[in-house]
Order: structure tokens, then C-alpha cells, then sequence
């Protein structure tokens, strides 16, 4: 038996009614704060799950990255997505350069203002500059990124 999640209209108040699916339609809700009977039940969003081979095949969809060369911001909430994708924390570099991106700030631009993100330790590590972003040249400035992820 579920919870119904209700908003009153006369008092604007939420609150939750437990009942049977053979009571939902046929019983008559009222507002437990003011007992008004005008009430509306508020619909929930709702999520489903993907596996995380779907999720994968999603991002690597190449219609994703079609003009990420020519637009930071586009790059940037491609990035962001990526790492909500992957589900891991990708640490305070990369969310420094994803916000630099989202602001519309450039590639070369970043790269030129944070050096540091191409140092060992740094975003990316091994990968040069950006992660491996090489300047995001050539496929959406994505140039370089798999080149060290293990294509043995």
C-alpha cells in the first residue's frame, strides 16, 4: 500500500495519505491540517534505471559531440554529464574547468590561465594538458583523450 502525496488548495499545505490501491479514487481525501476537501495529489517525478552499458552507449553516441569544438559551453555540459554518467567524483580540477567552460571561457583560454592542470597530479595526470584535451582540437576538442585509456 502506497503514500499519496496531497496539497491542500484552501491552507496551500503538503502532507501524505497512506491507502489500498482499491481506496485511491474511491475514498475521499481530506486536508489533515485544516480538513478541507479541496485538495490535489501531487504527482512525484519519477526515475528508472539503465544499466550502465546504455548509459556508456548514450555518451558515446557521436551525434554528442557534434560542435563541441566551436562551443565551450556545449563542451562543458557534455563534460558534466559524462561525469554524472561515470558516477564518480572527478575532483575539484575538473569541476573548475567544466565551470570555466559552462561560463564560456575557452579551451586555450583555460589552459593558458591553469597550466598546472597538465602537471603530474594534476587533471589528468600523463595525459597532457586539460586531461589529454591537447588544446580541444580536432573531434570537439576532445583530441587526445583516449589516447592513453588502454587501447593495448
Amino acid at each position: 500500500m502506497p503514500f499519496y502525496e496531497y496539497r491542500c488548495l484552501d491552507c496551500r499545505r503538503k502532507f501524505d495519505l497512506f491507502m489500498s490501491y482499491s481506496d485511491y479514487g474511491s475514498k475521499q481525501v481530506v486536508c489533515k491540517h485544516c480538513q478541507s476537501l479541496n485538495v490535489r495529489r501531487i504527482i512525484n517525478k519519477v526515475r528508472f534505471a539503465r544499466s550502465d552499458e546504455s548509459r556508456m552507449e548514450s555518451l558515446a553516441d557521436p551525434s554528442n559531440l557534434a560542435g563541441l569544438e566551436d562551443d565551450p559551453k556545449s563542451l562543458g555540459k557534455m563534460m558534466r554529464q559524462m561525469s554524472g554518467e561515470v558516477g564518480e567524483e572527478m575532483g575539484p580540477e575538473f569541476d573548475e574547468v567544466v565551470h570555466r567552460l559552462e561560463s564560456g571561457q575557452s579551451p586555450d583560454q583555460i589552459e593558458k590561465e591553469l597550466p598546472e592542470l597538465g602537471e603530474a597530479g594534476g587533471m589528468g595526470g600523463d595525459m597532457g594538458g586539460m586531461g589529454g584535451m591537447g588544446g580541444m582540437g580536432g573531434m570537439g576538442g576532445m583530441g587526445g583523450l583516449g589516447d592513453d585509456l588502454g587501447d593495448d
